[in-house]
C-alpha cells in the first residue's frame, strides 16, 4: 500500500477540490492570491505552504481551514450509507428498500433541512438563496452524522456543488452514485407526477444533460457506482447489497 506524506495528501485534496469546483489552476490561484506555479507545487506535493497561504487557499475553496487540513479522516462507518445522483436516480426507492434490508433508518437530507429550517426547500431558496440553502445543507448533514452511527441517507443531487460538504460525506459514509441516462431521470421524475421541470420548456432536456455532465466528475468520487439504466429495482438492490456487504 502506498504511504503518502502530508504534503502529498494535501496536494491530492487541493487538486480534487479544485476540479470539483470546476476551476482551472489559474482561476484558483487568482482567488487564493498565490502564483499559479506555487499552486502547481502544492498539488504535486512538493510545496510546504505557510499557515497564511493555507488560509487563503481554504477561503478560495469556500471551506474552513480545519476542513482543508483534515487529511487523515477516520475510516467510514460500515453502517452509514449515502446515496447520491440527480433527481430520478432512484435514491428514495432504493434507499428505503436498502434500509429495510439492513434493518436501519432511511432519511432524505432535504427532509432534515426543511425540518431544521421550519420552512420548505423552495422557501429557503426564495428567502436565503442558494448560498443559504448550502449552509443549511452542510449543517443538517453535520448534525445527522453526529447523531447517526448508522442509517441510509439520500442526498440532494446538487450537494456536489458544496465541496466541503461533499468531502465530508465522502469521508464519513459509504457513498453510492446512482447512474442513469438523462432520459431515464426525466421519465422517472415525470412518472412521480412532477412535470414542472419540463412543462412548456423545450430546452429542459438539454439543460438536464448539461447538468449531469457538469456533476459527473464529482459523482465519480463516490465509493460505489451503480448503473441503474434499464434495470429493475430488485436487480439494483441486490447488486448494491452485495457490494456493501463485501466492504463490511
Amino acid at each position: 500500500m502506498e504511504h503518502l506524506s502530508l504534503s502529498q495528501l494535501l496536494g491530492k485534496k487541493v487538486r480534487s477540490l479544485r476540479l470539483q469546483c470546476g476551476d482551472s489552476l489559474r482561476e484558483l490561484a487568482a482567488r487564493a492570491e498565490i502564483s499559479r506555479r506555487f499552486l502547481v507545487e502544492i498539488e504535486s506535493g512538493r510545496a510546504n505552504p505557510s499557515l497564511a497561504k493555507l488560509g487563503s487557499l481554504a477561503i478560495a475553496l469556500r471551506m474552513d481551514l480545519c476542513e482543508l487540513c483534515a487529511l487523515t479522516p477516520a475510516s467510514p462507518p460500515h453502517r452509514r450509507i449515502a446515496l447520491a445522483g440527480l433527481r430520478g436516480a432512484g435514491k428514495s426507492t432504493l434507499g428505503k428498500l436498502l434500509a429495510k434490508r439492513f434493518g436501519m433508518a432511511f432519511v432524505e437530507l432535504d427532509a432534515l433541512i426543511q425540518e431544521d429550517a421550519g420552512i420548505s426547500v423552495a422557501e429557503i431558496f426564495e428567502l436565503e438563496g442558494p448560498d443559504g440553502y448550502r449552509r443549511r445543507e452542510s449543517l443538517s448533514l453535520k448534525q445527522w452524522l453526529q447523531s447517526s452511527p448508522e442509517g441510509v441517507l439520500a442526498v440532494p443531487g446538487g450537494i456536489v456543488h458544496s465541496p466541503s460538504t461533499w468531502e465530508r460525506l465522502l469521508g464519513e459514509c459509504h457513498t453510492v452514485w446512482l447512474k442513469a441516462r438523462p432520459e431515464e431521470h426525466w421519465d422517472r421524475v415525470a412518472a412521480q407526477g412532477d412535470t414542472r421541470p419540463m412543462a412548456g420548456d423545450p430546452g429542459a432536456m438539454e439543460r438536464l444533460r448539461a447538468l449531469l455532465k457538469e456533476r459527473t466528475p464529482a459523482y465519480r468520487r463516490a465509493e460505489f457506482h451503480l448503473d441503474t439504466r434499464g434495470r429493475r429495482v430488485e436487480s439494483c438492490l441486490e447488486e448494491l447489497e452485495r457490494a456493501l456487504k463485501r466492504v463490511g
